[in-house]
């Protein structure tokens, strides 16, 4: 069996848990798309939800952001969130 692919983050996987994290209601997650901004246009989320996904990103990956320049190229996109998870779990 191939341990690349049991690393992989699933897209639609981390878009439901955002989902459920901040209780969007009304949004599925084949509405987000992998590459739409999270912040601003595209999911629309604000200062309060970046906490949230820093709670979210610990309690189900184990992966701590300790600063802003840090966690800011990582909360681009669901995409980009799902490649930083990876390149935190992978093995070092």
């Amino acid at each position: 069996m191939d341990r690349t692919l049991d690393m992989s983050v699933s897209t639609n996987e981390l878009k439901a848990k955002i989902i459920e994290s901040l209780r969007l209601q009304d949004v599925t997650p084949e509405q987000i798309e992998d590459d739409a901004p999270l912040f601003g246009t595209g999911l629309g989320l604000d200062s309060i939800d970046a906490l949230e996904l820093v709670v979210m990103l610990e309690k189900h990956y184990g992966i701590v952001i300790k600063d802003i320049e840090e966690g800011r190229p990582a909360f681009r996109s669901v995409r980009t969130l799902a490649e930083f998870i990876e390149a935190k779990q992978a093995p070092k």
